[in-house]
């Protein structure tokens, strides 16, 4: 079993700014590194380059993009241990061109090496989520609605796909299953009804955000009548949106209380800014995080210093 660093103060530093863990990211770097060296040593590169020698390299993007990722990398480099220095050119959440320099690298060549490929699939994985997320964004721009994930996220990497969302400028849904409610058909079914599901969430959880999935006008007047403070309008088209729109404003005109409402289902970014200029608050893609495209983003050495 191969032994493996810590993360340095100033990688710690920067994954708290992103509002990361460090505890939980070295934690998957670690699980991820094994994947490759459980069984021992990196056969191809300690055979082949010098263990005294050092390089330097460039991790560039061979596409255009948005970036995000890159403190992931940095602390694949720091776990995988050495002295190693690096310095970023595009922090997350900078859009680039195809040959763009993200980071900087100078590391001993067999370590560099053996990082190289957990530092690009978390690099080049994180960067597709910000890439098609931004997509999202532009296409919702002279709208004042704002895109958002789901929980259709890769298990063990729900933080880290979610920081790549807002990245790329969209917003997180709830991150678990506790901090938000989110009553859905099978919720209503076994509580007995939509008020039902609603009262009894609310008697045991009174500081939590409830929300109603609603594919009708009539379940959206019962939602707001249940008193919902998001509703999920799922797979409604750009009229039903508009009237549901309406029925809310109405709704808050005579409650005063303010209901966000969400789009999902059927959306596409062909349709993305028709369905936000219907007036609602949020469109919800989990296309996002469960099936973006990876950055194709590369490692190249440029110097061979020792």
């Amino acid at each position: 079993m191969p032994e493996f660093s810590e993360l340095s103060p100033n990688t710690r530093g920067l994954l708290e700014v992103a509002g990361l863990s460090p505890h939980s990211v070295r934690e998957i770097i670690v699980n991820a590194l094994l994947e490759d060296l459980v069984d021992g040593d990196d056969i191809t590169t300690n055979s082949t380059v010098p263990a005294e020698q050092r390089s330097e390299g460039v991790f560039a993007s061979r596409a255009e993009g948005c970036i995000a990722g890159v403190p992931l990398a940095i602390a694949v480099l720091d776990v995988i241990g050495g002295e190693i220095r690096t310095e970023i050119l595009r922090g997350d959440g900078a859009r680039v061109k195809k040959g763009d320099h993200i980071l900087w690298v100078a590391a001993p060549t067999r370590r560099l090496l053996t990082a190289e490929r957990t530092a690009l699939n978390l690099l080049c994985h994180l960067s597709g989520v910000a890439t098609h997320t931004a997509r999202w964004a532009d296409a919702l721009q002279g709208t004042t609605a704002k895109v958002r994930d789901t929980r259709k996220t890769t298990p063990g990497l729900r933080a880290l796909e979610k920081y790549a969302v807002r990245c790329g400028g969209g917003l997180n849904h709830r991150m678990s299953l506790s901090d938000a409610a989110l009553v859905k058909d099978n919720h209503i079914v076994a509580a007995g009804g939509v008020a039902e599901a609603f009262a009894k969430i609310r008697s045991a959880a009174s500081h939590i955000p409830i929300e109603i999935e609603v594919d009708t006008i009539e379940q959206l007047e019962t939602a707001l009548a249940a008193g919902a403070d998001v509703v999920l309008l799922d797979n409604m088209p750009p009229d039903v949106l508009r009237q549901a729109v309406a029925v809310s404003r109405d709704h808050t005109k005579k409650t005063g209380k303010a209901v966000i409402l969400e789009a999902s289902g059927g959306l596409t970014l062909a349709n993305a800014n028709e369905v936000a200029a219907t007036g609602i608050d949020f469109i919800s893609v989990g296309a996002l995080t469960h099936s973006s495209p990876v950055l194709d983003i590369g490692l190249d050495l440029t110097t061979v210093v020792s």
